[in-house]
């Protein structure tokens, strides 16, 4: 399934991607925080705010707004995705050939391998605030709806804790601007 994308002005996105083959690959703390560090500079390089996220054992959501009028979201996915899928497959060649080998597929004559689901993930603009704030709350409740923890901000690997003025947090969130998207 290929992933349509519309770049618009003045919308903000809800971003979902998995792991391949939904796998759990995502429940080492280390990879997680290399996961985030790749985020905050795709939040530099593509100019792009970073509003709440959550990294789950498969999936990831994550709500961002490019702050350039003229963007490509396949560009930013892919400062989002493709840098940290590298490191992982080069982590993994150095350090664990066991995970390593639940990524491997043939194309071809060659051997790939694939850290995020083919086909590019799910890509929802939102333009108002209501729809803004659903998305949030989808995204940071997402480890209570799972039974991971009992409030989200025992998660933390949320932007619930950010967005509740937690100092030590994976990564901070950018304001979110009501005024540049309400009413577009």
């Amino acid at each position: 399934m290929t992933r349509t994308s519309y770049n618009l002005p003045n919308h903000a996105h809800f971003l979902t991607f998995s792991c391949y083959r939904r796998q759990q690959l995502l429940t080492d703390d280390e990879l997680r925080r290399q996961l985030v560090r790749t985020w905050d500079g795709a939040r530099r390089d593509g100019n792009l705010a970073v509003w709440s996220y959550v990294i789950m054992p498969e999936h990831i959501h994550l709500l961002v707004y490019p702050e350039d009028e003229h963007y490509e979201m396949s560009s930013i996915l892919r400062l989002l995705k493709e840098r940290f899928a590298r490191w992982v497959v080069a982590r993994w060649q150095e350090h664990d050939s066991y995970m390593l080998e639940r990524i491997k597929i043939q194309r071809g004559n060659r051997i790939v391998h694939r850290f995020w689901q083919e086909g590019g993930g799910y890509d929802r603009n939102l333009c108002d605030w209501d729809k803004i704030r659903r998305a949030v709350d989808y995204i940071e409740w997402n480890p209570v709806r799972r039974g991971l923890v009992a409030d989200p901000l025992d998660w933390i690997w949320s932007s619930a804790r950010a967005r509740a003025g937690y100092a030590a947090v994976p990564l901070l969130v950018d304001e979110i601007e009501i005024g540049r998207v309400e009413n577009r």
